[in-house]
Formats: structure tokens, sequence, C-alpha cells
């Protein structure tokens, strides 16, 4: 079990304003989970009595709609941090959290996330200011499904995708989603994710191999996603 106050990770993350006390004490009490590609990590409506923190591996937080579809509303990397707005709101995870590849993560007790906040105004105002961020994006999440057409809101997820993951060796966005979980990230039927996709490759815009899709034209697809095209 890899020590919290030696590891990287906590470079990503509010764990980067803790003291070495603070992170040994981490290391004592978490346990370290290995996760199979499509488990869940967090079930919606689950309990939290801790926080996740991702050592390797992506992974989707979704919500399901009344009519049972699933809604995917963010992606999380390697160092983001899960759970945390529900342990201090003492509310149960209103998302359903599942790993898009094999994942290895951190679990910390609830009772050692409390004493560190307790101690540390730092790591304190960093959780806050983190969960404010969260609540910012959520609010531009919303008003996008809300304005923007199924093709902006496809432009403005590839391009947030690559933002968030980046490109691999050969320039492909370095996520492999389902048409289906492409579908259900911008709320609409995989037929149309298809059809919008093919248009935006034939259009030059993108290159789609399978699941690995490449931006060709990146200011072309910002106008799509602004609905200049």
């Amino acid at each position: 079990m890899g020590a919290c106050e030696h590891c990287f990770i906590k470079n990503k993350n509010e764990f980067s304003t803790l003291i070495f006390d603070e992170l040994e004490a981490f290391t004592l009490s978490k346990t370290t989970l290995s996760i199979k590609k499509g488990d869940d990590i967090v079930t919606e409506g689950h309990v939290m009595n801790g926080v996740y923190c991702l050592r390797s591996g992506k992974c989707k937080m979704s919500k399901l709609n009344t009519n049972g579809k699933s809604q995917i509303v963010k992606f999380l990397r390697q160092g983001n941090i899960l759970g945390q707005r529900s342990v201090l709101s003492e509310e149960p995870s209103g998302l359903t959290i599942t790993a898009l590849e094999d994942m290895e993560v951190c679990f910390i007790p609830k009772k050692k996330i409390m004493e560190a906040i307790k101690k540390n105004p730092v790591f304190s105002l960093q959780l806050i200011k983190n969960i404010s961020h969260q609540l910012n994006e959520a609010n531009e999440s919303i008003s996008m499904m809300a304005q923007k057409s199924v093709k902006e809101r496809l432009a403005d997820v590839l391009l947030q995708l690559h933002r968030i993951f980046g490109s691999d060796s050969e320039g492909f966005i370095d996520i492999k989603l389902t048409r289906e979980e492409m579908a259900n990230t911008i709320g609409t039927a995989t037929e149309s994710a298809i059809r919008l996709l093919s248009s935006f490759k034939a259009e030059g815009l993108l290159e789609v191999k399978g699941r690995r899709i490449k931006i060709l034209d990146k200011d072309a697809l910002e106008r799509a996603s602004q609905g200049y095209n």
C-alpha cells in the first residue's frame, strides 16, 4: 500500500494542501481498491462514508432520468476526488460513478477527512473552492442542454473530452466511448449521435476509427459548438 505523503497524485487535487502528519493519517486508514471496467464505484442514492481518490483510470458520472435513461453529466480522470460534496453535506450521492477502464482508487474514511478539515483551514478552503467550481460546471452543463442544439452539444462535448483527457500518441482523444455513451452525454438517441459524428467526419472536422476520435479542425469544431456552422 503506497504512502499518501509520497504519492504524486496528491499534487493533482486538494490533498496537496495537507501536511505530512495528515497525509500519514490517511495512509494508515485508507483502503486501495481495484475497479474493473464497467463496475460502479458509487451508485446513486449511496450514503458516502468517505471519499475516493482516483489513482489511475477514467470514469463517468451519470444520473438516471425519470424515463429510466442514463444521462452522463461528467467525466473524471486520474487525480480527481469523488464524494467530498456528499461527505460535507451528509447527503446520499446524487450520481452513479462507473469505471470506463480498469481503475485503482483509494478510499479515505469520512472521519479522517473531517479531522483534516477541522485542523487545516487551507485544505477546507480548497475543498470549498473545488465544490463551488463543480457547481458552476453543473450550471453550465444545464445551460448547454437547454439552449444548444444536439449538433452544438456534440461539438462542445468533443472539445471538453479533448481538454480533460488530451490526445494519445496518434492524436486521438485519449478516451474511448461507445456511441450510446456519446448519445447519453449529449441527451439524444444513439442513431442521432452516429449521424452527427458521420456529418462532422464528412465535413473534415474529425477522423473516426471505431471508438477513437481525432479532432482535425479545432477552430471549425469550436464554431460548430457556438452554432456558426
